[in-house]
């Protein structure tokens, strides 16, 4: 086995101290995937509001209580406490950063009272930033390697190649920066810029926008190695305007620097054969056992089980990027056919009431849960046939990766991390249904081409499920790839 690597995962949320989405759970599962290879990955994170400290065994550290960091020229007070997360035989130290000033509330990066981005965030960020930097000193701990994940951590490597440049306790120490979403930046006005401490030099070699400071652009800049989540997303955002979100010119200019690494999921969490939380467990060879769990899942919303009739799942965030436009765009015509057809999700408020209201409309047929419900994702992933996935954009997606596992088909748009993973049904390993353009119109195609073949040829449909529960989507092949990098790194030092 390869040496292993001192690593700080440095991340803005983290299952199950905080989730908004797939980020979380990456957060709780890479590291522990890279531990069981043999590194010492540490985690840490802002801890939002109050937990139940003593079911999540969060614990106080003497040491790290009631530190100082310096902030616009005023002291704030902040604690780190521990916790450690663990998988079946592998655990993950993690770090919680306590502080009333910027992380008091709830809300991690939405103030739930008033349900908008809270004003300060770039405030609460940069303390973040600064405050993974400054413990390195009291942790008695240096990292081969600094891993952040996207803009909220990305001031990182632009702080230590210039306010922290001289410090001896972070001398040497490379950085990753990994882009969930290239969509999200941290884009703040100018004036944040002098909050730094950064010398002005950085405003001219980075180009930013004018007016503008942006997080993530100084993290793409600075970072020794960038990551994302799946090699046709990396092929994307550095070759094309509409993916690059503004980003085209840097992400050109360290082109050698970014590559594309695969997301994977949690097989302690989610596997068929094992999972707990679903009525009936199966494998690829049990197939009729999936049937069982579709029943049960019709019968939680009162439908009926009916013979050769599609249950078409939904489970997303309501929100243009996963494509949703297009569903709005065809939902009467999906309706005129014979399907059943569930929407788990939460997201902008005009396709909240446009979903609620179409319920209404479609009640024996349409089902829809605005919430985030972790439960019921695994019985729509276990119980349903199909599941949709037109995102105009798509780093890599989980979701899909979940109903690959769990045998439901994916009908997807062929781009990003679902191009990397979903091969369409015309070719011998088909696992699922691609469609090229972002269109109402060949998005409704491909999904009644899927319904014809699950009505008409059972033994092909089959042989879809099978090869879709054959992929191995687990984290030992991603976090062997970043080891590569690691070391990559470590030994141009």
């Amino acid at each position: 086995m390869a040496k292993g690597y001192n690593v700080l995962f440095v991340t803005s949320e983290v299952f199950p101290y905080s989730k908004t989405g797939g980020l979380a759970d990456i957060s709780n599962s890479l590291p522990q995937a890279m531990n069981a290879l043999g590194n010492e990955v540490r985690i840490i994170t802002p801890k939002y509001g109050p937990l139940d400290e003593r079911r999540l065994q969060i614990h106080e550290i003497k040491r790290l209580k009631d530190l100082n960091v310096n902030l616009l020229g005023k002291n704030y007070k902040f604690s780190i406490k521990s916790s450690f997360i663990h998988g079946k035989n592998t655990k993950a130290q993690m770090y919680l950063l306590e502080n009333n000033d910027f992380f008091k509330n709830k809300g991690i990066y939405i103030n739930s009272r008033t349900k908008k981005d809270f004003d300060n965030n770039d405030d609460r960020f940069l303390f973040f930033c600064k405050t993974v930097i400054e413990i390195l000193e009291v942790l008695q701990w240096k990292p081969d390697v600094i891993h952040c994940n996207d803009w909220q951590t990305a001031l990182i490597p632009a702080l230590l190649k210039t306010v922290y440049k001289d410090n001896q306790h972070t001398k040497g120490i490379k950085t990753v920066l990994t882009v969930h979403n290239l969509g999200y930046q941290g884009d703040f006005p100018i004036s944040t810029f002098a909050k730094t401490g950064m010398p002005e030099k950085v405003l001219t070699d980075v180009g930013f926008a004018k007016g503008r400071f942006n997080y993530l652009r100084a993290g793409l800049y600075y970072a020794d190695k960038i990551t994302t989540v799946s090699e046709q997303y990396a092929e994307e955002i550095r070759s094309s305007k509409e993916y690059s979100f503004g980003m085209e010119d840097v992400l050109s200019k360290r082109k050698k620097d970014l590559t594309g690494i695969l997301n994977g999921i949690d097989r302690n969490v989610w596997n068929p054969n094992t999972d707990k939380t679903i009525i009936y467990r199966y494998t690829s060879q049990e197939i009729p056992l999936k049937w069982e769990n579709k029943r049960e899942l019709l019968k939680k919303f009162n439908f009926e089980m009916k013979e050769g009739v599609p249950l078409i799942g939904v489970i997303t965030r309501l929100v243009e990027s996963k494509g949703f436009e297009l569903i709005k765009k065809i939902l009467p015509d999906l309706m005129k056919e014979d399907i059943q057809l569930i929407v788990l999700g939460t997201g902008e408020e005009e396709y909240q009431k446009f979903l609620l209201q179409a319920k209404k409309k479609y009640a024996n047929k349409l089902a829809v849960v605005i919430e985030f419900n972790e439960e019921l994702a695994h019985y729509i992933q276990a119980g349903c046939d199909m599941i949709l996935a037109p995102s105009k954009y798509e780093p890599c997606g989980l979701t899909h990766l979940y109903s690959l596992t769990y045998g439901t088909v994916p009908i997807a748009r062929n781009t990003g991390g679902l191009a990397d993973t979903i091969t369409d049904y015309k070719k011998s390993d088909g696992n699922g249904f691609l469609f090229n353009k972002f269109d109402g119109k060949e998005f409704l195609t491909t999904i009644q081409t899927a319904i014809s073949l699950f009505k008409k040829n059972r033994q092909k449909w089959n042989q879809l499920i099978r090869s879709g529960m054959a992929l191995d989507f687990s984290w030992k092949v991603s976090a062997t790839k970043y080891m590569s990098m690691y070391k990559t790194l470590t030994s141009s030092k």
